[in-house]
């Protein structure tokens, strides 16, 4: 049975505590390395997944490895270095957004205006030498061995996760604490494991200072991310993005509610200096308030347009470089099928790619299970988005400015109150600080 791999966690375009990795990182010696942030897109249809992984970390080893459970044996030809603004574009493309209105003249209304949206926002070759004989007496085998840019990759498979183990600590890698039941459960699986070694001084010497991401294309019948891996050396709950990439519709959880995030609130104007704070707040309470066992939804809609856009649409190459191989089947009537990561185009207009954004917070207590995915024919739109209203500055003498200054005094009141439910924050201090900011309350 071959399970599809990897989990998918991406930083957060508003904020820079998110940690967040679907396997586990191993550090030389006594180098502790937490999980920081890592940005992952998954380009998926039929059998066929490409994933497109970055990865940050904290701590100063001089070498680390990242550890993946993967379905099957990867070949080099499935394997390749991408480009990470590709990925910050998705990710900004995707990110939840406010948007901005200014009420018209209430004597004079004009037609009415267009939304403005805003946002706020290893040293030495691993080793085909590395104790082959050891890897034998501990039933691990070597499938395969890579040298791709500044990363040495290995496919490892073996008979249990206490070989497993021995191995990667024997090679010069502290592996965690806790690691040795996930790992056993993945390889009862018959998963294999894809161990991504970079090599510092070969990435200094290619003049890159950081970590370029890596993709991997392959096809499995299962639809799934193994997320447990991600709680082995993780300092807490972690924020997990899923950026998904479809032909067909939006991609769901099938063992884990999932549920669409509060969108569309009118919020106070102050938000706009401090949506980076908003929104940390009104997820955790959001996630809290689920028991923090859903998975949200922030973001789904057809890459052809956006209503309103939090960046441009990406462009048929950025597509294909993120792994949406069927527009390039597309332009070459290719079945598509080889496993590769494919190349060509589609010549003008939109593009048939349906982009999904997930986001949940996890750990081992309220998320037990690995992720099973689903792609569906939906093709509904949704985005995360806030409203800030601007009031008429205006003097104004008609009868309508009268009741607009009525209308307006529930408005700024209703702002408050919804403020205060979507992030828990206290509706005293919240108040205070609108009328701190000149926007007045009744």
């Amino acid at each position: 049975m071959r399970w599809l791999p990897l989990a998918i966690a991406v930083l957060l375009a508003y904020s820079e505590s998110a940690r967040a990795f679907c396997g586990f990182y191993v550090a030389r010696a006594d180098t502790t390395l937490l999980n920081h942030s890592s940005k992952v897109v998954l380009a998926h249809s039929g059998e066929r997944t490409v994933l497109t992984m970055a990865s940050d970390v904290r701590g100063d080893p001089k070498e680390f490895a990242i550890v993946i459970p993967v379905p099957t044996v990867i070949r080099r030809d499935q394997i390749r270095l991408a480009a990470p603004a590709e990925m910050d574009h998705l990710d900004a493309y995707t990110a939840p957004r406010l948007v901005e209105y200014w009420d018209p003249d209430p004597c004079a209304p004009p037609p009415a205006p267009a939304p403005m949206p805003t946002m706020a926002g290893a040293s030495r070759a691993m080793a085909p030498v590395v104790a082959r004989q050891r890897a034998d007496v501990l039933g691990v085998k070597i499938e395969a061995t890579y040298s791709l840019g500044e990363y040495d990759i290995l496919i490892l498979s073996a008979r249990d996760s206490s070989g497993l183990l021995t191995w990667l600590n024997e090679t010069g890698y502290k592996v965690p604490n806790g690691a040795a039941p996930v790992v056993g459960s993945y390889l009862r699986q018959n998963m294999h494991f894809f161990v991504a070694k970079v090599n510092l001084e070969r990435q200094s010497q290619l003049g890159f200072t950081y970590l370029r991401p890596i993709q991997v294309s392959y096809e499995a019948p299962k639809f799934m991310l193994p997320i447990r891996l991600g709680t082995v050396n993780a300092d807490g709950p972690q924020d997990l993005i899923v950026l998904a990439l479809s032909p067909k519709g939006r991609i769901e959880t099938t063992n884990y509610r999932t549920v669409r995030l509060p969108s569309g609130s009118e919020v106070p104007l102050y938000v706009k200096d401090a949506f980076g704070d908003f929104y940390r707040a009104m997820f955790a309470h959001q996630a809290e308030a689920a028991d923090n066992r859903a998975v949200f939804l922030e973001y789904a809609w057809d890459m052809s347009w956006c209503d309103p856009c939090a960046a441009d649409p990406l462009s048929a190459e950025e597509l294909k470089g993120l792994g949406a191989f069927w527009l390039a089947d597309a332009a070459t009537g290719a079945a598509g099928n080889n496993g590769g990561v494919a190349g060509g185009g589609i010549p003008g207009g939109g593009q048939p790619v349906f982009a999904t954004r997930l986001h949940l917070r996890y750990d081992r207590d309220h998320f037990p299970e690995d992720l099973m995915l689903q792609e569906t024919a939906d093709q509904d739109n949704f985005q995360g988005r806030y409203v800030l209203r601007h009031p008429y500055q205006g003097e104004g003498r008609c009868e309508a400015m009268a009741g607009y200054r009525r209308q307006l005094a529930r408005q700024t009141e209703e702002q408050a109150r919804t403020l205060a439910e979507l992030t828990g924050w206290d509706p005293a201090a919240i108040r205070h600080r609108m009328a701190e900011t000149g926007q007045m309350l009744p």
